[in-house]
């Protein structure tokens, strides 16, 4: 049960979410409603940061890089084993609303669970409008086999915790039952995809009804895995909102997993606390091993 401080602070976000009144915004405050660059005033420097860092250690730490996994050109992972083979394994999924960005661009994220000799693995996947969401989802669980398959070949066979940063958390809500799985982190998430066929975002998506039905996990079964589910407190509404029904979602339905909420940070900033050895998401992801 929350506390009424939680229960208080919970029914701000909700009176500020503009979903409630979805029906009579305009396009451009539909659109804004999740337009994480927009909402963060300095997200270029932010993104300029984490690529400049990621670029730079990419090419540093011990890695075997570009490891395809499936025909598609983004069907590649990059694998930073720890000294140990059997040591646990952060298995981390990009954001960018399934349209933007690469595996390359969060090495930067490598040193926080390597920190307490962990192996990490970032898979990449394909991208809209090239391909489908269906298609993206799809992708995830073949780059789950390769790992199980051909991870232990190059350093990286103990337990895996799936972590996704925004689109990247959508994917692991819907890969978290892999049987290679053993919990989950999903960090500042959307799991409704409904109103997201009203932004712009939908130019490249181009969801269906079906995919929306299929591919939002708020409107599917519950997967019973523990999963945790972040997000910042400075973040936009709509996604700290998806964040806290999903988690009362599977708590209902007698799911394990914590809601964390990262204080002061945005839906840039809360990587720092994944990427900082002493990080609260990087506690989260050790804590899903006990």
């Amino acid at each position: 049960m929350e506390s009424p401080l939680a229960e208080s602070a919970h029914s701000t976000v909700r009176s500020l979410d503009p979903r409630g009144r979805w029906s009579e915004l305009s396009q451009a405050e539909r659109d804004a409603a999740y337009d994480n660059n927009a909402a963060v005033k300095n997200s270029a420097a932010l993104i300029a940061e984490r690529n400049e860092a990621s670029s730079r250690l990419r090419g540093t730490l011990n890695s075997n890089l570009d490891l395809p996994y499936g025909k598609r050109a983004n069907n590649k992972i990059d694998l930073y084993p720890a000294a140990k083979l059997d040591a646990p394994c952060l298995i981390f999924l990009h954001g960018g609303y399934w349209q933007r960005n690469s595996r390359e661009l969060f090495a930067m994220l490598v040193e926080g669970v390597a920190a307490h000799g962990w192996s990490v693995a970032i898979p990449g996947y394909s991208l809209a409008p090239e391909v489908s969401l269906t298609d993206i989802v799809g992708e995830i669980p073949r780059a789950l086999d390769w790992l199980a398959a051909h991870g232990p070949s190059r350093g990286v066979a103990g337990p895996a915790v799936l972590a996704g940063w925004s689109a990247g958390a959508h994917l692991v809500a819907m890969a978290l039952d892999h049987p290679h799985v053993h919990a989950g982190l999903a960090i500042s998430g959307v799991y409704d995809l409904a109103p997201i066929r009203d932004t712009g975002l939908n130019n490249a998506l181009k969801l269906t009804d079906a995919e929306i039905a299929t591919l939002s996990p708020l409107r599917l079964p519950v997967t019973p895995k523990r999963l945790d589910i972040a997000y910042g407190s400075s973040e936009l509404p709509a996604l700290v909102n998806d964040s806290i029904d999903f988690h009362d979602k599977r708590a209902a339905a007698g799911a394990p997993g914590k809601l964390i909420s990262v204080e002061g940070a945005d839906h840039f900033t809360i990587l720092e606390a994944l990427r900082r050895p002493n990080g609260i998401l990087v506690e989260a992801a050790r804590r899903l091993l006990d």
